[in-house]
């Protein structure tokens, strides 16, 4: 177990392996300001998928940023120019010397990812040493740790990196999470309207997890009476034509354009209230406090469901799709909150 050394001597080198998902990678910020907290002068870089690396530079606790692009990788593994960047992002990803590298991912790509990294003397590669319920970690991870850190089967993902972590450092956890997300790049944007408006994430690739159609427009039209516009993001063409069925049936609804990650972070950060589905869009969210109210259909809430403020609202389970009565008047609540006549 590596002392507190950066209070008394050289700083720590650590790097995080976290690829993916979005959601994923949002929930893993509370563990870089633990780290920071209890390491003020630690270095910390951060391995993810190049469609990422914009949100992580959000976070003012990391340094350098490798970006990864196994996705688009894979496709055409075969080609001189994705075999050459390959060969440069292992160049890059062990350009530094790293006392810690923490895999929170678990799964045998991010371990041999891990594997790449070059170590300090006295380094250590640190990572999860089981399961959470229904996660995709896969037990070979193992082969390529030094310390694997067990964890309980029904532990939220911000907790189960935040473990991870204090348990290589050595530290307890203490503190509420802190995300750290500073705001986006300020950008003109031309579809952001001037008065408050809410967002709906209603698009989600399973349909399992889907909330009905009825109950999006109901919602919308209550918020319509309350004067609130509601905001229709989209991201594949069955979403947008799901957005567009919603946009006609809900007066003063706006269909987007598609967005870039960093015009979506800007559009939930100004947001007056969020209501989205499990995604990770909606978890960004709930990771800047904004007023949310979270949806689970067909999902485990215990799993990644906003508990860190009271701004954000959890409703819904596996298989026990939220009423729209229920959602209406969590909604209430917040908008009540927020304008001081709850």
């Amino acid at each position: 177990m590596l002392a507190h050394r950066s209070l008394t001597g050289p700083a720590l080198n650590i790097l995080i392996v976290r690829v993916s998902s979005l959601g994923d990678v949002v929930h893993n910020m509370p563990m870089v300001a633990d780290i920071r907290r209890h390491f003020p002068h630690a270095r910390i870089d951060w391995v993810v998928e190049e469609a990422y690396t914009d949100l992580v530079r959000l976070n003012g606790h990391v340094g350098t940023i490798i970006p990864i692009a196994l996705r688009r990788w894979r496709k055409t593994f075969w080609s001189a120019a994705t075999r050459a960047e390959i060969g440069a992002f292992r160049r890059q990803l062990r350009d530094q010397a790293y006392d810690l590298v923490l895999d929170t991912q678990g799964l045998l790509k991010t371990s041999i990812v891990m594997r790449m990294a070059r170590l300090a003397p006295g380094g250590r590669r640190v990572g999860l040493a089981n399961a959470t319920e229904g996660s995709g970690y896969e037990p070979l991870s193992r082969v390529f740790h030094d310390q694997s850190i067990k964890v309980g089967l029904h532990t939220h993902a911000v907790q189960r990196a935040r473990l991870v972590a204090a348990g290589a450092l050595g530290y307890a956890l203490d503190d509420a999470p802190d995300f750290a997300l500073q705001a986006p790049p300020a950008a003109a944007l031309a579809w952001m309207p001037a008065q408050p408006y809410v967002v709906f994430f209603h698009g989600t690739a399973r349909a399992a997890k889907q909330w009905p159609q009825a109950h999006w427009i109901a919602l919308g039209q209550a918020l319509a009476l309350r004067g609130l516009p509601v905001l229709l993001p989209w991201g594949s063409a069955r979403e947008r034509q799901a957005a567009q069925a919603l946009a006609s049936a809900i007066p003063g609804a706006q269909l987007l354009p598609a967005l870039p990650l960093m015009e979506a972070v800007s559009l939930v950060r100004q947001a007056r209230l969020v209501v989205g589905l499990d995604t990770g869009l909606t978890h960004i969210a709930a990771a800047y406090g904004r007023p949310t109210v979270e949806l689970y259909c067909d999902s485990p809430r215990w799993k990644t469901e906003g508990n860190w403020s009271d701004a954000v609202i959890n409703l819904g389970d596996t298989g026990l799709a939220p009423q729209v009565d229920e959602v209406q008047a969590a909604v209430a609540r917040l908008l009540d909150r927020a304008t001081g006549s709850a």
